[in-house]
């Protein structure tokens, strides 16, 4: 008999409870919102571990990724980070508190400004994505390399069809 979850049982009482319905969409639905919340929870232990703050992850290898001269607008970020822009400016805040990012004027644009990753904020960036992409290897481990691919294009083909 194949290993159960959490989301088998809720299947089982609905098909007990409410056999009328198609309660099926819950062993896709349920399971990507389980392991979301699960796997945020074992990605936060490396950040943490070099310092970061919940959140300044993204924001750091955003910039990172980038590449030179390593700086975006504020309104780049807010898409990138699904943030609102209060939200992106407290992290942003943080940040440049902290000697991570720095801010300065927009010469093309006289009311924007430009956030940059500072040498201090490309060290540490570099050496936790070295941390973080070994974990994500590690939580992956139960799945083949065929079975990682084949599920990445699922959940893009999920992503890109939904209304």
């Amino acid at each position: 008999m194949a290993a159960r979850d959490g989301v088998d049982e809720i299947l089982e009482q609905w098909a007990k409870e409410r056999p009328d319905l198609d309660a099926s969409p819950i062993g896709v639905i349920g399971r990507i919102s389980r392991l979301a919340r699960e796997l945020e929870q074992r990605l936060e232990p490396v950040y943490k571990e070099h310092g970061l703050e919940p959140g300044w992850h993204d924001v750091l290898a955003t910039l990172r990724r980038a590449g030179p001269p390593y700086r975006l607008r504020p309104s780049e970020f807010t898409g990138a980070l699904m943030l609102t822009s209060s939200g992106t400016t407290k992290r942003l805040d943080r940040l440049e508190h902290a000697g991570l990012i720095a801010r300065s004027p927009d010469p093309d644009d006289r009311r924007g400004i430009l956030i940059t990753l500072t040498p201090k904020g490309r060290k540490l960036i570099d050496r936790v994505t070295d941390a973080h992409l070994a974990n994500e290897r590690d939580l992956l481990e139960a799945l083949s390399e065929t079975d990682r691919k084949r599920l990445a294009e699922l959940l893009r083909k999920l992503q890109l069809g939904l209304p």
